[in-house]
């Protein structure tokens, strides 16, 4: 229905009635609170377990192995991906079939299937030399006591990741438009400014969001660590903990919450990493400036 205001017909436009909208709406909300109802009424949980031990001694010493681990691990990861990414890209057919060669493998077998390989490092390699081939050795020590699990853990999740990392920097270093560097060239610029100052901080904008995910994943890899054997990372530990006290339901709820904590934390700082490096790349944005040009009028 229309009527005139002023000289100009308005519209009284109403919305189109969506009613399977309103009708999906409610039997996810019921369907929802069954499942929230379920949870929190069911004894079989054992809550009032969950509670006295998701803050204690042996929860909480698992936490702090899981993050550690999950730190390194992600240091090493993407010190490795940033040199095999630029390794990847080089003119020198050696560099660039030896990252090649380390992305295949690593990306190729099971990260479980490296960690039990890791762990049987000291059995491959009683002693490990170093030296001149074919003359004395300058260093010789035992693998076994230097290598330890935790040794271990760290370093074949952080080999593993590096190769994952390393495709994800290189498709970020290839999404920046090859005439920003040959202009920055032009300029007279060194080539290590330019990676750092031009390429590299457009780059971000669509490597952290891969990164974060690899983050979040490793958070939760760490628990495959067992395979080496390493016995004091979060799910080891609730799950030994629980077989023990004949508990093993609720101790893996309170591993589940801390898991839960922990990720809601990383993804908040990506969600904020994310705004920082994309500030005037805003796709809506973008869409919108578009799509208005299209109906403007430019006739004198």
């Amino acid at each position: 229905m229309a009527h005139v205001k002023d000289g100009i017909t308005l519209i009284d436009a109403k919305p189109v009635p969506r009613p399977g909208r309103w009708i999906s709406a409610v039997i996810v909300a019921i369907f929802a609170l069954l499942l929230a109802t379920g949870f929190i009424t069911n004894d079989n949980y054992q809550w009032d377990v969950v509670g006295k031990w998701l803050f204690s001694k042996t929860i909480v010493s698992g936490v702090v192995y899981t993050l550690i681990l999950t730190v390194i691990a992600m240091t090493i990861g993407t010190i490795l991906a940033i040199t095999f990414a630029i390794m990847r890209q080089s003119i020198n057919p050696v560099l660039r079939w030896v990252a090649t060669a380390y992305i295949w493998f690593f990306r190729g077998t099971p990260i479980y299937t490296q960690l039990i390989f890791w762990s049987l490092l000291p059995t491959l390699y009683p002693q490990i030399e170093l030296g001149i081939p074919f003359a004395p050795p300058f260093v010789s020590f035992d693998t076994a006591t230097y290598f330890t699990p935790f040794w271990m853990a760290f370093i074949g999740l952080g080999l593993n990741e590096g190769a994952y990392l390393a495709e994800i920097i290189r498709a970020g270093l290839l999404s920046v438009d090859k005439g920003q560097w040959e202009a920055a060239t032009a300029l007279g610029m060194p080539r290590s400014m330019i990676f750092r100052r031009i390429i590299l901080p457009q780059a971000m904008r669509v490597i952290v969001p891969p990164i974060g995910n690899e983050t979040i994943s490793m958070l939760k890899t760490t628990s495959l660590v067992s395979a080496i054997p390493f016995t004091l990372e979060l799910t080891f530990v609730a799950s030994t903990k629980g077989q023990s006290l004949f508990q093993p339901v609720p101790l893996l709820i309170a591993a589940a919450l801390w898991y839960l904590f922990i990720t809601s934390i990383l993804m908040w700082i990506q969600a904020h990493i994310e705004r920082y490096f994309g500030k005037g790349f805003d796709r809506r944005d973008n869409a919108t400036a578009s799509t208005s040009t299209q109906f403007l009028d430019v006739t004198p």
